[in-house]
């Protein structure tokens, strides 16, 4: 079962809600529909909005401003009130438990990060990290045991006892990581966590927190507008425009397989090695391949081509392996010359 459900997901504005409460239905989007919306006065945050994630997986909403995905994520936190549809977690629907029922689920299996940090300036960063604990009602010692082990987490040891202004916006951003895994929720929630920040500090936080999802397997939405970041962080990517989702894939299928011209625009300038795999180019099992090739160097059939180049430095062939362990090609220099060649 899918860690995370939503299901026909609808959010819509307007001053007359009686007028698109009807077309607002369950199942397929019709073209009609979203005409007879905004003809109504409507305003369509969100349309039709369905997706699953699984346990561990990372998946990225992505559009430009205005499309609908900040709105998508807060309807998932049931910060907006979706006008229908279901979102589920854990299988529990979320819209039909009581308010004190919804406060305990963002309390103990939410963590949530925002743009603009939402720091607490009179406390320091340790007392910032243990802040919903101390919500919790959790025990001091306990709470801050936790809070440093997760100031520790984020690279910020030393900092404990600063405060907000004493620190860059790059190490807020952290502190408020930090405080959203403080009570080590389920799902992860964040809204464009690092759009503020310089291009330098931005990849090195993108860098930090893939390593914590690497050590903590959290399940992730991730909102951003940069395709790069989307490309960089997502297990797969859901591309929104005007609310609704326009196509949703890995990587790979979203940058070598777009569905429309809308799609293929963000994606245009994407190097195709970003994010094409090693066993898509590699040659496949022959008569010439050294099948007692010492595997221990070998490359993962799932790993990016461009990651595969530093294995080149010192040869020209490498063997290609499979999830478990098992020869199944290799890869040659002259292969990936070819194909960069062709893209």
């Amino acid at each position: 079962m899918p860690k995370l459900e939503c299901k026909n997901v609808w959010k819509v504005y307007g001053s007359r809600p009686e007028a698109y409460s009807g077309l607002v239905r369950q199942g397929r989007v019709q073209p009609d529909d979203i005409r007879k919306l905004r003809e109504s006065g409507a305003i369509i945050a969100a349309a039709d909005v369905s997706f699953d994630v699984n346990v561990g997986e990372i998946l990225v909403l992505m559009g430009l401003s205005g499309s609908g995905k900040s709105t998508v994520l807060r309807c998932i936190s049931q910060l907006v009130q979706p006008s229908a549809g279901t979102i589920r977690l854990d299988g529990e629907c979320l819209s039909s438990m009581s308010p004190s029922d919804l406060v305990e689920v963002r309390r103990h299996k939410m963590g949530m990060v925002f743009q603009n940090f939402g720091l607490l300036p009179h406390l320091t960063v340790v007392e910032n990290v243990e802040f919903p604990l101390k919500v919790q009602r959790t025990a001091l010692a306990v709470r801050r045991e936790r809070a440093l082990e997760m100031v520790a987490l984020v690279g910020l040891a030393g900092k404990e006892n600063a405060y907000p202004y004493e620190l860059s916006g790059g190490q807020q951003q952290r502190v408020g990581i930090a405080r959203s895994l403080a009570s080590e929720p389920d799902l992860w929630l964040l809204d464009e966590p690092f759009s503020a920040l310089d291009p330098l500090i931005r990849r090195q936080l993108q860098e930090e927190f893939l390593r914590l999802q690497r050590d903590l397997k959290k399940t992730i939405v991730f909102v951003t507008h940069d395709i790069m970041e989307a490309l960089r962080v997502g297990d797969r990517i859901a591309i929104m425009k005007d609310g609704l989702i326009v196509q949703i894939g890995t990587p790979q299928d979203i940058v070598l397989n777009p569905v429309n011209e809308y799609v293929a625009r963000f994606t245009a300038e994407v190097p195709r090695y970003r994010v094409q795999k090693v066993g898509c180019i590699m040659e496949g099992l022959s008569g010439d391949l050294n099948v007692s090739a010492d595997l221990s160097t070998a490359l993962s059939c799932d790993m990016a081509v461009e990651d595969a180049f530093e294995h080149f430095r010192d040869r020209d062939r490498v063997p290609v392996v499979d999830a478990d362990g098992r020869l199944v090609g290799q890869l040659t220099a002259s292969r990936i010359v070819n194909h960069l060649a062709k893209n």
